[in-house]
């Protein structure tokens, strides 16, 4: 029987092992390992085990989940033949890394291809994703979603999992209102994916096992709409595929696991931001793109941005809180909140980095590229509660709030929380067009 570690971050890993793996007799996982400095949302009743409900049967006791860092010794030790790796938004330079370490160790290294792990739905798919996080493409799928709306078409958003607290509870959730995020406990992160569906009246699915959450999605949908996390292959087989690229990171197109299959995938690529781009590397971008995927249709947008209260951001002195993964793993030097505070007229950015607190501190310390912005950072209550801190603990006169979701209803501060919003606006194209354009695939032509 082979023996096989899955090197994850609670999320594909667990599809991976679910698809490929659950229900084997030829094969065993002796162990997941967990990402560098990944928060398992231990503080609040996290895991350090793929419960036995959900593994089945050949795991009584379930499936350890072990640091990264441990990887040679969990090879060794319980005699692995193989490590798959499965988890996204790192450098192919990362990959191949934790391929030699598997090697050294002395076993096999191996990743599952699209076929592997791409599940089927009764209804038509349209996927969006990305070649790395931070893209827009929450953006692009709640515009396509509401397009699909206006013509009387039912979509229901499926997201990629961020599976913290209790996964047997987590198995398939099902989000309709704000209540039902609130009753759910939900993490600011997944807030930030989940919140605005919502607030557009469309239902979105997650979870732990997708081969129950897509069908359970699809039974009350007419189009399933894959908002797909960070940059990460669909798990469920798209029969229209939207990749997004960002010219603010030329090169990340081809850099990044598994952004570049992604793109080879594409039916269309979408540069966005291209207002806030500089022109070489919007071209540099678009030229990337055509020639790995030739056969793609190449959109060009910018991304808009406003805020609620543009009189509290002029001449203020303003803290910038952005999207927490776009800043850290995505790598991003700043978000919406930045923009909108040039293009606002802010007096001054508030710096927050000497007025962190706890894991707040902890993230400026290993994301050294940041600079006066806080990342919306919300795994576990002590660090929504170190994020509070932080904010209280800064003199400004006004919270801008880059983050996707409502961060006033999550914080309690002293000063005003602007939030900011944004927008793709296509450039001589249209949602209304793409959608027209596929159709036929999204079963729309009748």
């Amino acid at each position: 029987m082979k023996r096989v570690v899955i090197a994850g971050a609670a999320g594909r890993d667990f599809h991976d092992f679910n698809v490929a793996f659950r229900g084997r007799e030829d094969a065993e996982v002796v162990a997941f390992t967990r990402a560098p400095g990944q928060n398992l949302g231990e503080a609040d009743g996290g895991f350090r085990r793929y419960p036995a409900a959900l593994a089945g049967d050949g795991y009584p006791d379930g499936i350890p989940v072990e640091p990264e860092a441990d990887l040679e010794r969990l090879v060794r030790d319980r005699d692995v033949d193989e490590v798959l790796f499965s988890y996204s938004d790192v450098s192919h330079e990362h990959v191949m890394h934790v391929a030699s370490r598997a090697m050294a160790a002395g076993a096999e290294f191996r990743l599952l291809g699209p076929d592997a792990v791409m599940l089927s739905a009764d209804v038509p798919v349209l996927a969006v994703d990305a070649v790395r996080t931070g893209c827009g493409k929450s953006q692009a799928s709640r515009a396509l979603a509401a397009e699909l709306d206006s013509r009387g078409v039912t979509p229901v958003v499926v997201r990629e999992p961020m599976p913290y607290g209790d996964l047997v509870e987590r198995r398939v959730q099902r989000f309709e209102t704000r209540a039902d995020l609130d009753e759910a406990g939900v993490t600011i992160e997944e807030r930030e994916e989940y919140e605005q569906h919502v607030d557009r009246g469309h239902v979105v699915y997650a979870g732990v096992d997708y081969e129950a959450v897509v069908e359970q999605a699809a039974a009350e949908a007419d189009v399933l709409v894959w908002d797909g996390g960070n940059n990460e292959l669909p798990f469920v087989r798209p029969d229209v595929h939207l990749v997004l690229a960002d010219p603010l990171r030329p090169g990340a197109e081809t850099g990044y696991h598994p952004g570049e299959t992604n793109l080879r995938l594409a039916d269309a690529v979408l540069l966005n931001k291209e207002n806030s781009a500089d022109p070489d590397d919007v071209d540099a971008v678009a030229s990337a793109v055509r020639e790995t995927n030739p056969d793609a249709d190449v959109l060009h947008a910018d991304s808009v941005v406003t805020v609620d209260d543009p009189d509290r951001v002029a001449d203020a002195r303003v803290l910038v809180v952005e999207d927490g993964p776009t800043l850290t793993h995505g790598d991003a030097a700043f978000g919406a909140g930045s923009v909108a505070a040039e293009q606002f007229g802010a007096a001054e950015r508030v710096d927050p980095r000497d007025a962190a607190v706890g894991s707040i501190a902890d993230v400026f310390d290993r994301y050294d590229h940041l600079g006066p912005v806080l990342p919306a950072m919300g795994y576990t209550d002590e660090q929504r509660a170190d994020l509070e801190a932080t904010i209280r603990r800064c003199d400004c006169d006004v919270v801008l709030a880059g983050t996707p979701h409502d961060l006033g209803r999550i914080v309690d501060v002293d000063v005003p929380v602007v939030r900011v919003r944004y927008r793709i606006e296509p450039h001589e194209w249209s949602f209304a067009g793409f959608v027209d354009d596929h159709a036929a695939e999204l079963g729309l032509d009748d």
